[in-house]
C-alpha cells in the first residue's frame, strides 16, 4: 500500500510539472505581448520629484510622465503654473518618449541638437499635435536602455531649466526602472 501511495504521489508530481511546462511553452507561443512600464507609484514619485526640484530652484512647474503607449501616467502641477504648462509638459514627455526611442536620444535637447525635426521637404513633425521640440523632456530607460516612457517639465523660465529638473528626478529614481 505504501508503494502504491509513493507511485501515485510521483505520478501526480510529474503531472503537475508537465502541466506547468506545457503552460510555459504555450506562453511562448502566445499572441500577447508584455510591455515594461513603471508602476503608478514610481511614475507619481518621479513627477513629484521633478516639481519638487524645480520648486527648490524657485520655479513652479508641471511634470508629466508618459507610459510606453504615450499616454499620461502621472501629472503633478505646481501651485502657480500657467494653464499651458499642462499640455506643454505632456508634449515634451511624449516627444522625449516617442522620438527618443525612434532616434536613440535621451532628451528633447538631444533631439534638437541632432536636428531631428522631420523630412527635408518640410517640418511635418511640427504639425503633429503631441510633438514639441523644446528642451524639457527626458526619455525614461531601463538599465539595458529599453524605453519605458518619458517625463516632461514645463513652467520654468527656459526649457533648459525644465529639463534639468526632469533629469534630476530621473537620476534619483532610475534605479527603480526595472
Amino acid at each position: 500500500m505504501v508503494r502504491s501511495s509513493k507511485l501515485s504521489l510521483t505520478s501526480a508530481t510529474a503531472a503537475v510539472v508537465f502541466a506547468a511546462t506545457a503552460s510555459l511553452a504555450h506562453a511562448d507561443d502566445s499572441n500577447l505581448v508584455a510591455t515594461k512600464k513603471l508602476r503608478w507609484q514610481t511614475a507619481d514619485a518621479l513627477a513629484s520629484e521633478a516639481v519638487r526640484v524645480c520648486a527648490t530652484r524657485g520655479y513652479s512647474v508641471t511634470a508629466t510622465v508618459v507610459d510606453p503607449t504615450g499616454h499620461q501616467q502621472a501629472v503633478v502641477k505646481g501651485d502657480t503654473v500657467p494653464l499651458q504648462s499642462l499640455s506643454v509638459s505632456y508634449r515634451k514627455a511624449y516627444t522625449a518618449y516617442s522620438y527618443g526611442m525612434a532616434f536613440n536620444k535621451d532628451s528633447t535637447s538631444e533631439l534638437i541638437a541632432a536636428k531631428v525635426t522631420g523630412p527635408l521637404d518640410g517640418g511635418v513633425l511640427a504639425t503633429v499635435p503631441e510633438v514639441l521640440f523644446i528642451p524639457g523632456g527626458v526619455t525614461l530607460r531601463t538599465a539595458d536602455r529599453t524605453v519605458i516612457g518619458g517625463i516632461g517639465v514645463s513652467g520654468a523660465p527656459g526649457g533648459d531649466k525644465d529639463e534639468a529638473c526632469a533629469q534630476a528626478a530621473v537620476d534619483k529614481y532610475k534605479g527603480d526602472f526595472h
